[in-house]
């Protein structure tokens, strides 16, 4: 008999046992849910915080990249920019250098025909010279008889003359 008893139910000490477990849930859920609770709300409280200044920081992440992109565009632009600007500038001084040594060769150009011309018409003025200088002995000799300067200076110049337009 004494396995039957173990089996029973007493209703007093079933009743006490539900208003046991009554009291210890409602002690549970006071003193230890609650703290439990608070903790796990600070928890998620901090998990947002950390999860809005995480998308907060690829946020400015974002737009520092876009920034840093636009940026390097910008600076691919203006050196583009500045190199075409460069390649311009030694162009045109290229040009003008070239235009100056033109110059610079048609001035020297100019003066070395001068120079020519004048050598030139030194030279056949000091042909004429001495041409005038042969013809007088030739004629002092083939007529010998004495000219007079000027009839000389006039024999000199018309021989002179027909050598300039010979030449």
């Amino acid at each position: 008999m004494e396995t039957q008893q173990l089996v029973t139910l007493v209703p007093w000490t079933f009743i006490a046992q539900i208003l046991n477990l009554f009291i210890q849930m409602y002690l549970i859920k006071r003193f230890l849910f609650k703290p439990i609770n608070e903790v796990l709300e600070k928890r998620r409280q901090l998990a947002d915080k950390e999860i809005q200044e995480a998308r907060t920081a690829k946020e400015e992440a974002d737009t520092m990249k876009t920034q840093y992109e636009t940026d390097i565009a910008n600076a691919h632009a203006k050196a583009t920019e500045i190199v075409q600007s460069a390649q311009k500038e030694a162009q045109i001084k290229a040009d003008t250098l070239i235009q100056e040594a033109e110059s610079q060769v048609a001035g020297m150009k100019a003066r070395a025909e001068a120079d020519i011309a004048q050598e030139r018409k030194k030279a056949i003025n000091e042909v004429k010279d001495e041409i005038g200088g042969l013809a007088m002995d030739i004629a002092g000799k083939v007529v010998e008889k004495e000219i007079r300067e000027e009839d000389h200076r006039k024999l000199i110049d018309e021989f002179i003359q027909n050598v300039g337009e010979a030449s």
